[in-house]
């Protein structure tokens, strides 16, 4: 007879005196037990792969986007995050920073808050036919004067000193950013309509551009 044959009528012969003894031998094996059950079961939560945790749907960056870019809906994805970290403002739907333009860049999976975006809200003075311009300027003091929603006029210098030129008349300030490392001044987004914008743009290449308020 094997070891194993002869341990088995012991136990149960053990487990028959228990139940059949003293009431305190039968509370104790069904503590015993109960300690048993629970522990198992306890293990085998622990194990099992967890289920859905109930995610909230956000819009993230579906690859690295510049300051400054207006954002598609094609530029964002849609991914579940836990609610507890969704920050404050995420946005649900890529269709609604479809056309504005991304203050500040972002990074590839990096949630997108309304506060980062501006343009084509009627808070924003852009009207769905204009386009973002950047302006960088080397006045500091004037690019301090400047919010979201101020209405400015965009100048060069022409032929004379004494002559400045035209290039956009009240157009609106999209945003204001920080000064670079460089020290290049500061830049600001400004919205025009898109016949105007290319000419802004062009000749922010080559010229000193500067805005007068209203």
């Amino acid at each position: 007879m094997s070891t194993s044959d002869g341990l088995a009528p012991r136990l149960r012969h053990r487990l028959v005196a228990v139940a059949t003894g003293p009431g305190w031998r039968r509370l104790l094996l069904i503590r015993r037990l109960a300690a048993a059950v629970l522990t198992g079961l306890a293990l085998v939560l622990a194990l099992a792969p967890r289920g859905a945790t109930g995610g909230v749907p956000v819009a993230v960056a579906a690859a690295e986007i510049p300051a400054g870019a207006t954002v598609r809906a094609v530029d964002l994805a849609v991914r579940e995050w836990p609610a507890e970290l969704v920050p404050a403002g995420a946005l649900r739907d890529p269709a609604d920073a479809d056309g504005r333009v991304l203050v500040g860049a972002a990074r590839a999976g990096e949630p997108i808050t309304d506060i980062r975006l501006v343009g084509a809200s009627p808070s924003s003075g852009a009207g769905p036919g204009d386009a973002a311009v950047p302006v960088r300027l080397a006045d500091a003091g004037v690019a301090a004067l400047l919010v979201p929603g101020s209405r400015v006029d965009v100048v060069t210098v022409g032929g004379r000193t004494d002559q400045p030129v035209l290039l956009a008349s009240d157009a609106a300030v999209l945003a204001v950013l920080a000064e670079d490392k460089a020290g290049r001044g500061r830049l600001v987004m400004v919205a025009m309509p898109r016949g105007i914008a290319t000419r802004v743009a062009a000749a922010s290449l080559s010229e000193q551009v500067a805005v007068t308020l209203r």
